[in-house]
């Protein structure tokens, strides 16, 4: 009976020392949804294929939902890339206010320009305010977007429909693996 406390014992503080890596059923559908969002991207439209090439990292958020009737609101997970790797897990939650009316699901990727960057995102709570804006991706439409304030950002409306002028803000949060 002793022995079987100790091996139990033994095995509870394994799993708890267990590395990160070993993601939850969740996180490791959210990284399937990610690597399935880049193809359509790239799909979509080839010229991402350079911020995906050049950039120092990406926060790649495969099922973003957003709505809104005046005041709206967006939230998502998705998977922080950094010099190519895996690296962690990443949320995003959204406020705006504004003439706004409907609902979406959609993809959105952040690249970031720099180490510095990606690493300022990964310092956790990461804030957007009204000033960055996303470039929609569009087939046979030349991405052309700039890097500003270190990010780059873009959508991809999969379904829905809404019509937005508003301003708000995204919010992020970072685990690491």
């Amino acid at each position: 009976m002793k022995k079987i406390r100790i091996l139990g014992l033994f095995f509870l503080l394994g799993s708890l020392a267990m590395p990160l890596s070993a993601q939850s059923k969740k996180d490791q559908k959210i990284m399937k949804d990610a690597d399935r969002a880049v193809k359509t991207l790239l799909n979509v439209n080839s010229e991402l294929r350079e911020y995906f090439d050049n950039s120092a990292g990406a926060a790649v958020f495969p099922n973003v939902g957003k709505g809104g009737f005046i005041i709206g609101g967006a939230s998502g997970n998705g998977v922080l890339y950094h010099a190519g790797k895996k690296v962690g897990m990443a949320s995003l939650k959204a406020v705006s206010i504004g003439f706004q009316a409907g609902g979406e699901a959609l993809i959105e990727v952040i690249f970031f320009e720099t180490d510095q960057d990606v690493e300022k995102f990964k310092e956790g709570n990461y804030e957007f305010d009204a000033g960055v804006s996303a470039t929609m991706v569009e087939t046979g439409v030349s991405v052309d977007a700039e890097y500003r304030d270190g990010v780059a950002v873009f959508t991809y409306a999969k379904k829905g429909l809404m019509a937005e002028v508003s301003v708000g803000g995204q919010k992020f949060n970072f685990t690491p693996f």
